[in-house]
């Protein structure tokens, strides 16, 4: 299975997956816009991977063959502040 993969201008880290380079007819309109200008990253064959770097291959096929696209979004932000203050709470009590 071959799909295309392409990085957001708009967004930090957040790359689309598609069926065919350049055929972006799966993907709904508002992502398309909230993505941007889609840029090519690279072709993958999935048929041939194991695991992706940062994606659940398994996942992405799923999605892929279900609806023609796979969007990958980076990981939420730690907020080390909150994390520092609950564990304060915590010796306090």
């Amino acid at each position: 299975m071959l799909c295309a993969v392409y990085k957001s201008l708009k967004k930090d880290s957040t790359y689309l997956f598609v069926e065919r380079r350049d055929d972006f007819s799966a993907v709904p309109e508002p992502l398309l816009a909230a993505f941007g200008t889609p840029v090519l990253v690279t072709l993958i064959n999935l048929a041939n991977r194991e695991h992706l770097a940062q994606a659940d291959i398994n996942k992405v096929r799923q999605q892929l063959t279900a609806q023609g696209y796979y969007l990958q979004l980076p990981p939420p932000e730690e907020n080390l502040l909150a994390q520092h203050k609950a564990s304060q709470q915590g010796l306090s009590s």
